[in-house]
């Protein structure tokens, strides 16, 4: 083991294993979740070439055969719990997409959710035995996001008790499901509904695309793979043109919304639970995002430990670059950033399972709040964790840029959650809607509960504002409870300010539409806020539940350098709302700077504590044993161009141009 790497370890003030247990939740799981990834790294069908050096065709060939090869070793092994699946499936992958990702993720979820008994009964067991390989097509050429845009038909027709579906226009092509150009043989649809000439608005339809048997493209179904992106090179994402595709009528999903035999429809108690599997799909995202960053955090981390550069003192040997406080201010907020992401999607987590529980029950009161934490909590932890990858990138220098660091495998098969299940700024504008609406009913006197609770007083105390003398003069900086407190009257502050913005708008004869259009930008900030209050106070809140006295204060410490950070990056919202004074900020930079020093000791062995084995990590430069350059040099000589001396092309062009000249 590099020297440099092992005194870190050794001056560690934590036990590495509590954190790790913590992290996964318990010891039980970090005992199964190793068992299951010694299962996969031990199996001879893992070790396989690197997918750096393979083309596109070969990788998507990979990853059918990999997608394959897992579904019969999680049956064999008897993995059948949701989370261990999980476990066993991000480990057999690595870095990289599996080709029925979406058949796990989107389709079997929505058949579980959104079937009726009968066609949960005929449709299940043919996605669970992979007879029906499915995927979801949502996304048009011309519309994502905006739902009430897309423009596939579905229209009934009860002479023979079928739907009709249509691509009308070319921008309504499907495109970009992954898995839809050459692996599934059926879709959940996103389709606009017609029954007895009228528009019902977006449903859901089970569409056969491919024969079951010999997997060639079914009539009316037009079919392909979309080409090259900027990651995913081993998802055959796609799109589907259909022409006059007919389907029979229990195709359509009626667990919520149903049409009869001859046409007439009962709408749904909801219209959001159309869109249920993309709630889903944004709670996990959240998690997604502490992964990516984490993985990050790790390798950036462990290589500024054993790279040496420059000197601090002339004269004196090249420190590690981890010493330099630039390094540790571009690093640890990231770190604890980490951190603070996986304890929100872990709470993300338990209030999605939460929630769709009462909704099973038919209670569906709190739909609208998990929409819009959903919404904005994806949008907030991508834009942060997209950011932060490329911040860890380039704080690696110039060997960031190459794939053997794996840095750039995880920017390019992270940064399209920016965009899918929702762009960002749309899912910020969907939460700030929740909040206005959440605003104006605490105006009229409702009392509000849940996440929005403190938008109860928000009048009480930010119409006006304050004068001098009750500005506060004294917020503990060291205190996360009061932290917390200015996290939150920032939050209303602003979705105060938003909604008095579009108010006088609509004052001076503006259109409901037009006021919103001319505030979206102090909606934007409102929501983002929001999701920074409710992520400072879920990681806040799970130190309650730390008992060990070294992990809770390191943990304690990384809490606190994430909600100082976010004082420094967002200053102007707290001076202007006289949240914080400008003696105060100043002092903040100050405890900032002190919080880097005392994380320094603990900084490798909070990245060892995310216990990502060396084989997931598939980084040169976050090794465990930090022997980064001999592995870069050993994985640079397995170039396809370096098997042999001579490349063929110096014989075909260089020579001849030689003997020209």
């Amino acid at each position: 083991m590099n020297p440099d790497i092992f005194r870190e370890r050794q001056g560690a003030t934590f036990d590495v294993e509590k954190l790790t247990h913590i992290v996964d939740g318990c010891p039980e799981k970090t005992r199964r979740r190793r068992e299951i990834e010694s299962l996969v790294l031990n199996d001879p069908d893992f070790q396989q070439e690197d997918p750096n050096f393979l083309s596109r065709s070969e990788r998507y060939d990979r990853a059918v055969k990999k997608s394959a090869q897992m579904i019969v070793k999680l049956r064999e092994y008897g993995i059948a719990d949701p989370e261990e699946i999980y476990f066993y499936k991000s480990v057999f992958r690595g870095h990289h997409q599996e080709a029925l990702g979406l058949h796990f993720v989107m389709f079997l979820p929505t058949l579980y959710s959104q079937c009726d008994p009968q066609q949960f009964k005929k449709w299940v067991p043919l996605a669970e035995s992979f007879q029906a390989l499915g995927t979801y097509a949502q996304t048009e050429l011309g519309h994502g996001t905006h739902l009430r845009g897309l423009e596939t038909t579905a229209t009934y027709d009860p002479a023979t008790q079928e739907f009709v579906l249509n691509s009308p226009t070319v921008t309504s092509i499907k495109w970009w499901p992954g898995g839809l150009g050459k692996t599934s043989n059926h879709a959940i649809v996103l389709a606009q509904l017609y029954t007895q000439g009228n528009h019902r608005g977006l449903h859901a339809f089970i569409v056969p695309l491919r024969s079951m048997n010999t997997h060639e493209p079914l009539p009316g179904i037009v079919i392909g793979d979309i080409g090259p992106k900027f990651g995913f090179d081993d998802v055959d994402n796609g799109y589907l043109k259909m022409e006059n595709v007919r389907i029979p009528r229990d195709n359509m999903l009626m667990k919520y919304a149903k049409v009869a035999p001859d046409g007439s429809y009962e709408k749904p108690p909801s219209a959001k639970l159309t869109y249920g599997t993309m709630v889903f799909i944004r709670s996990m995202i959240v998690g997604e995002s502490s992964r990516a960053l984490s993985k990050s955090c790790t390798i950036a981390i462990r290589y500024s430990s054993v790279r040496h550069q420059s000197e601090i003192r002339p004269g004196e040997p090249e420190p590690q670059i981890l010493d330099y406080q630039t390094q540790q201010y571009k690093l640890f907020p990231l770190l604890a950033m980490a951190y603070a992401f996986h304890f929100v999607g872990q709470y993300m987590t338990q209030t999605y399972h939460r929630i769709t529980g009462d909704i099973s029950q038919g209670d569906f009161s709190e739909l609208p709040e998990l929409h819009a934490l959903s919404a904005g909590l994806k949008a907030f932890t991508t834009w942060a964790a997209n950011a932060g990858i490329e911040v860890c990138r380039m704080s690696c220098g110039g060997h960031g840029y190459s794939c053997s660091s794996a840095l750039p495998d995880i920017y390019v098969n992270f940064t399209p959650t920016c965009t899918y299940e929702g762009e960002n700024t749309v899912m910020m504008l969907q939460t700030a809607r929740y909040l206005l609406k959440s605003y104006k009913q605490a105006r009229a006197g409702h009392q509000l509960s849940g996440i929005v609770s403190y938008l109860n007083d928000a009048d009480l105390r930010m119409v006006q504002p304050q004068p001098v003398s009750a500005r506060p003069t004294v917020v503990n900086i060291n205190d996360l409870a009061s932290l917390v407190e200015i996290y939150k009257l920032r939050a209303a502050k602003l979705v105060e300010l938003a909604a008095k913005n579009i108010q006088q708008d609509l004052h001076h004869r503006k259109s409901q539409a037009d006021a919103w259009n001319n505030s979206a930008i102090d909606l934007v900030r409102a929501s983002d806020a929001h999701c920074h209050y409710v992520v400072v106070k879920i990681f806040s809140a799970k130190l309650t539940e730390i008992g060990d006295t070294a992990v809770h204060s390191v943990l304690s410490t990384l809490a606190l350098l994430y909600a100082l950070q976010g004082i420094v990056q967002n200053s102007g919202d707290f001076l202007l709302a006289d949240l914080l004074s400008v003696p105060q900020m100043l002092q903040v930079s100050l405890r900032l700077k002190e919080l880097l020093s005392q994380l320094r000791p603990n900084a490798v062995a909070l990245v060892d504590a995310f216990d990502y084995r060396d084989e997931l990590l598939n980084s040169s430069l976050g090794r465990y044993d930090g022997n980064v350059y001999e592995h870069m040099f050993e994985w640079a000589r397995k170039s396809p161009l370096n098997r042999t001396e001579v490349h063929e092309s110096f014989h075909k062009y260089l020579k001849p141009l030689q003997a020209k000249l």
